[in-house]
């Protein structure tokens, strides 16, 4: 897995995996592990992302401005 794919590019393979494994094709359980592997690794890589994204937000917003909310646990919450 190549950890300098963007954000989206995580997402959408994220919610392509979710998806093969949602489906009910017929997935050995070896396909199935493979699959959910994948998941749990564009998982983390995605929340790492939004992670780093929210860490520079907070240091541009120093200076006493607000930062925008946060929405990284609504994007998770969706899938």
């Amino acid at each position: 897995m190549n950890k300098d794919i963007n954000f989206e590019e995580s997402l959408a393979q994220l919610e392509e995996t979710i998806g093969l494994l949602e489906s009910g094709n017929e997935l050995t359980l070896e396909e199935s592990l493979k699959a959910f592997e994948d998941g749990i690794r564009l998982a983390r890589l995605c929340r790492q992302k939004l992670d780093d994204a929210e860490l520079r937000i907070q240091k541009l917003t120093e200076g006493g401005e607000e930062p925008f909310s946060t929405v990284k646990d609504e994007v998770f919450d969706q899938i």
